[in-house]
């Protein structure tokens, strides 16, 4: 098996203008791979901390720390491991690092080298990285989830909950999929702008200033009917609870404030009244009491953590029995060998895994290739209308060709 003979960082910008740390690695057969990680808008306070620099460059935004971290202290340490396992490289990161969340090096700088030696060890393996990751019987493409309708504390559409989303199901092909999903949101912008008229974006989703969520799921279920589509979509949100959530007065800033068991009751009101079957981080991270409310509808819906869990197997084994979902992030955690033992902790559980990108993505398309290694139900990647978010889709389609061989 090919050992690493070299590697380097360098500070490059994700899709929102912000820097964020990529990784060449080189093997010792002369393999070279390319990584670059996320950054999230909202974030919770669990996740692994992402080491930026402060001070006055790109807004305090800036990753040379983390980038000299790389070069100095994590190459250095691992020149002349062998990539036969990925586990035994992410663990001496994490012993070189010595802290609870990743801070002294940085979890933007461990996993960009983790993600990195993945790929350089699929290179020496001459398979393709989802086979490298996990071993199954068999491989499928997830089911599409796709934020269409932009709101909350982050958006100008000024919407209550941040991410609208077509939950995609049952269709014969990933190819069909993706392609009724452009379709869809194709004919969303052009009948919301019909009613509205212009207005920005979001992400790639649609921040028009529409009053209500109702009317925002009328739109979605409108789009999909007139595509032809509409039995093979349900409607999901992405609540964001915690950026709506005060915790000295308990409320939710939806409504004019409301308390948790009212939103569970609205909750309960809007899965009555539309095809609603996801509902992501519908309470603050540290309301359990909610999370558990919301799990009295069972299987009617998705309860899916994101900020509850960070992607790490101590929040899942604390709470797992507070959702029947896990929101997969790999920068949550840090490392790729810790991400896809949350997901197999979720799994054991009786828990969906949905694998998602962040909103300051960059082209790198890893993430497609973990979603189908690890068999997760779902993947989130955002409106397929932006380079960072299609680098995942084009992935996908490619996989799915392998697949079918």
């Amino acid at each position: 098996m090919d050992s690493i003979k070299r590697i380097e960082a360098r500070e490059i910008l994700n899709a929102k203008g912000n820097p964020t740390v990529e990784v060449l690695l080189e093997t010792s057969s002369g393999h070279v791979a390319i990584a670059s990680v996320p950054s999230g808008t909202s974030t919770g306070s669990y996740e692994a901390y992402e080491l930026h620099d402060g001070g006055t460059r790109y807004g305090g935004k800036g990753v040379r720390h983390a980038v000299g971290n790389v070069n100095s202290a994590i190459a250095p340490r691992l020149e002349g491991m062998s990539l036969c396992s990925l586990e035994e490289i992410d663990d001496e990161m994490i012993r070189l690092d010595g802290t609870e969340n990743k801070s002294h090096l940085g979890a933007n700088a461990i996993l960009a080298v983790s993600v990195a030696a993945a790929k350089a060890r699929a290179m020496a393996l001459k398979e393709p990285l989802y086979r490298t990751l996990t071993h199954r019987s068999s491989y499928s493409i997830p089911s599409v989830i796709a934020t269409v309708i932009s709101g909350g504390e982050f958006s100008p559409s000024g919407l209550e909950f941040e991410d609208y989303l077509y939950i995609m199901k049952d269709f014969r092909c990933f190819p069909d999929e993706l392609e009724s999903l452009v379709a869809m949101r194709r004919r969303l912008e052009k009948d919301l702008t019909a009613r509205y008229g212009s207005f920005p974006e979001d992400g790639g989703a649609l921040a028009a200033p529409i009053a209500t969520t109702g009317e925002a799921f009328e739109a979605m279920l409108l789009a999909a009917e007139e595509c032809g589509c509409g039995g093979n979509v349900t409607l999901g949100l992405d609540v964001a609870a915690s950026e709506l959530y005060d915790k000295e007065s308990r409320t939710y800033k939806v409504k004019g404030g409301i308390g948790t068991e009212a939103l569970c009751d609205y909750y309960g009101q809007l899965i009555s009244s539309y095809p609603l079957t996801y509902i992501e981080d519908g309470f603050d991270e540290d309301d359990i009491d909610g999370f558990r409310l919301l799990a009295g509808y069972g299987r009617k819906i998705q309860n899916v953590g994101d900020d509850l869990f960070t992607s790490s197997v101590k929040r899942l084994e604390k709470y797992h029995d507070a959702a029947n979902g896990l929101l997969l992030k790999i920068n949550q955690i840090g490392t790729v060998t810790e991400a896809i033992k949350a997901a197999e902790y979720a799994q054991s559980h009786g828990m969906d895994v949905t694998v998602s990108l962040r909103s300051g993505e960059t082209t790198d398309d890893f993430i497609a290739d973990l979603a189908v290694a690890v068999g997760a139900r779902q993947i989130k990647l955002g409106s397929p209308v932006r380079a960072e978010r299609n680098a995942k889709y084009n992935r996908l389609l490619r996989i799915s060709e392998d697949i079918e061989r």
